[in-house]
């Protein structure tokens, strides 16, 4: 899949289920899978995620693509178009645009039948899929409230959860190994609390910046939607709150309320470069809470000199303020 999408229908019929933007920034080198898609004719202004996607996918030769060609990347229909005619097999969801959960239930219910379950088959895998969702739960508590897990860490745990990494009943272990080891640390909140809004970020090293600065993440926003967070008894209603395919609109309301919940000082809004998303910071400067920086990357790798100049202004300006 090129996003998030109810993997309680793919997991239901007893697929395994993979989210190429895990597997591309989890590679051993991600900026290989970018010049695959350059050289496969991919242009260089146009978006390192979508591009390390080509790659990955046609390095994995799925049986299935399930492309969610509305509600997530403008790009992603054109990626599904080249895939096509390169033999993958495609299926297109989408997220109706704006939210109306009448016609959300209508998709899900096309890729149940392209799947051969029913709605209330994935409604019972949706159950079983909660329990994890539980510990990823009480995993954000424990970023926020009591300080024991760090702001990378629940960056990687709750984006992992977008497929749970293939393997729900592992994952469900590994988590719950984590969480045993990290509830016998010791408190280590920051000074600095700070609120990561936008899409998971392509630079590798973003998250390591923070604890020399006596500052960390506390909400990861993007990550927390795509794990499922806050958790909805139903299936369609889970989903129809999902925030991100919908209008900013809506993100801007969760942003918000969780930036006050969590007593955050400032926010990071992070966009890609060469991404639509960029344009949305004109409603966020008339509406965010708290102080915020807009940082954007092309290509993956470590924070450049001029991220780090604009990140420790931005710290230096809080702290000065606390």
């Amino acid at each position: 899949m090129t996003t998030t999408l109810p993997v309680e229908v793919p997991y239901a019929a007893g697929w395994s289920v993979v989210d190429l933007n895990n597997l591309f920034i989890n590679a051993d080198d991600p900026t290989v899978l970018v010049e695959e898609a350059e050289i496969r004719g991919f242009p260089r202004t146009f978006c390192a995620w979508v591009k390390g996607i080509y790659a990955v996918c046609r390095r994995l030769k799925p049986d299935l693509l399930v492309a969610v060609s509305g509600g997530d990347c403008t790009n992603t229909r054109v990626l599904a178009e080249v895939l096509a005619e390169e033999g993958v097999a495609v299926f297109h969801f989408t997220f109706p645009y704006p939210a109306d959960r009448r016609a959300l239930e209508e998709e899900i219910k096309r890729l149940c039948r392209r799947f051969g379950v029913s709605i209330q088959d994935a409604q019972r895998t949706k159950q079983r899929l909660d329990g994890i969702r539980r510990l990823l739960q009480h995993l954000d508590d424990l970023t926020w409230r009591e300080h024991k897990v760090t702001g990378a860490e629940n960056h990687i745990w709750l984006v992992s959860a977008s497929d749970f990494r293939s393997d729900p009943e592992q994952f469900e272990r590994q988590l719950t190994a984590f969480l045993e080891q990290v509830e016998r640390r010791s408190p280590s909140p920051p000074k600095i609390r700070l609120a990561y809004a936008g899409v998971p970020p392509i630079i590798t090293d973003f998250y390591d910046f923070f604890p020399d600065y006596d500052a960390d993440i506390v909400l990861n926003e993007t990550q927390r939607q795509f794990a499922g967070l806050p958790i909805c008894a139903d299936l369609v209603e889970q989903y129809h709150r999902y925030t991100y395919p919908y209008t900013f609109a809506y993100r801007l309301a969760d942003i918000r309320g969780e930036v006050r919940r969590r007593c955050c000082h400032g926010l990071i809004y992070y966009a890609q470069t060469f991404c639509f998303r960029h344009a949305y910071e004109v409603l966020l400067r008339q509406s965010s809470p708290v102080p915020y920086l807009t940082l954007e990357a092309d290509a993956p790798g470590p924070l450049s000199a001029q991220h780090r100049t604009r990140l420790e202004a931005f710290l230096e300006m809080i702290a000065a303020s606390l």
